[in-house]
């Protein structure tokens, strides 16, 4: 007797589930790393073969889905692509710029925009706590970013600065993909919104791709398997189960389960690319993180 993506979905506790998509997104900025190619065919083979991996679950599970969504969904759920799509090659580009500790650090701070999201969009007010918070983590950002360079201290990074201000853009194009995706995560199954957003996001970086003259093949084999492991860990195993987990828990809960990223990708970093976060970084980073925590709780 065969199980649907729905049965074994509903199977799976939030916890467990949240466990291994941070694990899985927590070796993202290392394959990155280890790439060579340029920052758009990374991000669209990625993707890509996320959805191509998706696709036949969407086309024998869900086929009927996609004719009762609304225009307004199809509207939304493309929106979320195109906020993915620019989240990728910001936050993409931000690893070949700064450390691995202050890029997956600072992109966190999503966190802080979707509260920010939420009081603009949803009527929700920012209390005194989430203040707080959001003005730790800007510290701990400033730290990150202009210690080392204030005292003069050697830095992780070719442009610590510049790669620590795409990782904060990336964070507001994420903010508003988890925004997009909690609303839309209630009346649409996983599958199909996820085959729809990243159909959007890939079509968005081909585009990209061609316009920059990017070369789309010719890479040697240990790159193509860097893609497909980073469609198969981050993609399938990250990013597609936090999805599901939007419709079973609170976005900020999603958001905050996030926290544990930056720490396990630092300790790979300092395993896998022996590189060691400054103090600055450290300090900055475990100021950020306690803002975020301050400002998630209620």
């Amino acid at each position: 007797m065969g199980f649907s993506v729905q049965q074994i979905s509903d199977a799976v506790p939030p916890a467990v589930a949240l466990g291994v998509a941070i694990l899985a997104v927590s070796t993202s900025a290392i394959l990155i790393r280890y790439s060579s190619a340029p920052t758009l065919v990374i991000a669209l083979y990625r993707v890509l073969f996320t959805t191509v991996l998706l696709l036949p679950f969407a086309v024998y599970s869900h086929r009927d889905a996609f004719d009762h969504l609304s225009r307004r969904d199809w509207i939304a759920a493309s929106a979320a692509g195109i906020a993915l799509a620019l989240h990728f090659i910001l936050w993409f580009e931000s690893l070949a710029w700064t450390s691995v500790a202050a890029s997956v650090t600072i992109v966190q701070v999503q966190v802080l925009f979707v509260a920010s999201g939420a009081t603009l969009f949803l009527s929700e007010r920012i209390t005194r706590r989430a203040g707080i918070g959001m003005a730790t983590a800007l510290g701990g950002i400033v730290i990150m970013s202009f210690g080392g360079t204030i005292v003069g201290t050697p830095v992780v990074g070719e442009a610590p600065l510049y790669g620590n201000i795409l990782a904060i853009i990336a964070a507001v194009c994420m903010a508003g993909y988890v925004l997009t995706g909690r609303s839309l995560r209630q009346r649409i199954p996983l599958v199909p919104y996820v085959v729809i957003v990243y159909s959007v996001c890939v079509v968005v970086l081909l585009a990209l791709t061609v316009a920059v003259n990017d070369p789309l093949v010719a890479y040697p084999p240990h790159e193509w398997i860097l893609f497909f492991a980073m469609a198969l860990g981050p993609g399938i195993l990250g990013h597609t189960i936090l999805n599901w987990a939007l419709a079973h828990v609170e976005s900020s809960v999603v958001s905050v389960s996030l926290l544990a990223e930056p720490v396990s990708s630092t300790m790979l970093a300092v395993l896998l690319l022996n590189e060691l976060p400054t103090e600055f970084t450290a300090i900055g980073g475990v100021m950020t993180l306690t803002g975020i925590i301050i400002t998630s709780q209620r």
